[in-house]
């Protein structure tokens, strides 16, 4: 058994990674799936689809290198975290649409629990604002619009999970109801500091305990898998998408920070065994560790990053591919005053303002495609240096550099871009795939397919360094600049 492979549900593809012993890519496959927009503000996925995007992803990069399950010494998963999916025990169906992390639907709700008091309680139990970003507002809206499904619930008959355990449930023909601590972490009913569900969490949200998955460590064998065609693979590592790129990325230290670029952005520091609540408006995490013990990081969270480029494409028809965009944003030498604020679904860290609207200012007549473009690239970075900036306030380590990954990492002018804001380098990896990477290791690790963390650290790659350009004064200028557009774009539809 000489590959691990790693399973990428993502929030926009499924995607299926086989690494080798050295963690390197021996084949991939992808899928990408529908998304659903029933009403303003709200986002669902298809659970039967996502279900079977990853099981066909990972049926086919099994075929493209040439191997089969025996081949494979276990599985690690890794998924968009706060979605959320609440089933039927019996049957194994979805009784509602899966509820995306970035669905907006439960804003008032949380607006009134924040008016009640309850903000200060829930950041000391669970490190979270009250935001309907995380899943536990998601499941009690889906147990009080469902005809029945209180009910049910309340009988014992229907199963919750985000989207790790709804793949684990389906791999082990329902044999296990599982999550790990980094799930668990961002569904606002975990207690991270004790490591427990939290049963007056519970009772603020009005979600039965029956409902819960079993929460497990990150890095541990859980079950073997029966599923057609990968029968038989220990299932031994799970980590939400974001902590296992901080994995993936060998941020094991405190100080050590990564940003991923995804369909949204997510920057964590790794801050040790100790929580801590952040002061400006971050959220505090548990991080994966194959030490099965409690590490925390802090985390800023975008909900809009890659996602802008994919709007450019789909929506304003401004590109044929995402990959596209760097050669149109390369065709004019800045954004020539403009400043795009993609709050497409309010604004994440720090702002955490979720009637913010997407805004595009500084237009003129001499304004063309270029120069939305290369906004819409700037305006990830901006939102990236805003978070940083949060970080950097919260911590006495000064960051030394920034590791990066996900999908928009390989857009060289925005990394450029983001090292000239931030005024430190911008380091890329060999492998940017570190978040299935991440899910690899944990798995590796558990069944001894690599021998210690220290000897993965051994065997790093070569990366790229992005080193800062920009005139310090102009970073600033240009950033003043953003932040008088991003407070046009808040409580725009409040």
């Amino acid at each position: 058994m000489t590959f691990i492979l790693a399973l990428d549900q993502g929030t926009t593809s499924s995607r299926a990674i086989v690494f080798n012993h050295v963690g390197e890519i021996a084949a991939v496959a992808q899928r990408e799936f529908q998304q659903f927009y029933p009403q303003p503000g709200w986002v669902e996925h298809d659970p039967e689809e996502i279900l079977a995007s990853q099981f066909a992803c990972a049926k086919e990069a099994l075929t493209k290198a040439g191997i089969s399950a025996k081949d494979i010494a276990a599985i690690g998963i890794t998924n968009q975290r706060e979605t959320a999916i609440v089933w039927d025990r019996a049957t194994g169906k979805a009784i509602h649409p899966a509820i995306v992390w970035q669905d907006r639907r439960t804003a008032s709700l949380c607006n009134s629990l924040e008016e009640s008091g309850a903000g200060e309680e829930v950041a000391n139990r669970t490190g979270l604002v009250i935001d309907s970003y995380f899943s536990g507002t998601k499941v009690k809206w889906i147990l009080d619009n469902v005809p029945g499904a209180r009910d049910r619930a309340n009988r014992g008959e229907l199963a919750f999970g985000t989207v790790d355990t709804w793949l684990i449930w389906h791999l082990t023909g329902g044999k296990r109801h599982v999550t790990d601590v980094t799930n668990a972490s961002r569904t606002l009913l975990y207690n991270v500091v004790e490591g427990k569900w939290d049963s007056e969490l519970l009772k603020l949200l009005d979600v039965p305990e029956s409902l819960l998955p079993e929460v497990v460590w990150s890095s541990e064998r859980i079950a073997e898998t029966t599923a057609d065609g990968l029968s038989g693979i220990p299932i031994a590592g799970i980590a939400g998408d974001q902590q296992a790129a901080l994995f993936g990325q060998m941020c094991w230290s405190p100080g050590e920070a990564k940003n991923t670029y995804g369909t949204g952005c997510f920057l964590l520091q790794n801050i040790g065994t100790k929580f801590a609540r952040s002061k400006h408006k971050l959220v505090t995490t548990i991080a994966a560790s194959p030490r099965k013990r409690l590490e925390y990081a802090l985390e800023g969270s975008i909900f809009i990053g890659g996602a802008v480029v994919q709007w450019l494409r789909d929506n304003l028809r401004l590109i044929g591919s995402s990959a596209d965009v760097e050669a149109l944003a390369r065709g004019v030498p800045d954004a020539g005053g403009v400043v795009f604020v993609p709050a497409f679904v309010g604004l994440g860290a720090p702002y955490w303002d979720p009637h913010a609207g997407g805004l595009l200012i500084g237009l003129r007549r001499d304004t063309r495609t270029g120069h939305i473009a290369r906004a819409a690239l700037e305006s990830i970075a901006f939102q990236v240096a805003d978070v940083l900036e949060a970080v950097k306030s919260e911590t006495s380590t000064p960051l030394s550099a920034l590791r990066v990954d996900g999908g928009a990492a390989v857009n060289d002018l925005l990394m450029q871009f983001q090292a000239d804001l931030l005024g430190v380098p911008v380091v890329r990896p060999h492998v940017t795939e570190t978040t299935a990477l991440g899910a690899a290791y944990l798995a590796g690790l558990a069944v001894g397919f690599w021998e210690s963390p220290e000897a993965l650290r051994a065997g790093q790659q070569n990366d790229t360094h992005f080193e800062p350009k920009m005139d310090a004064a102009d970073a600033s200028a240009r950033r003043a600049q953003w932040h008088r557009a991003v407070e046009r774009s808040r409580s725009w539809t409040e």
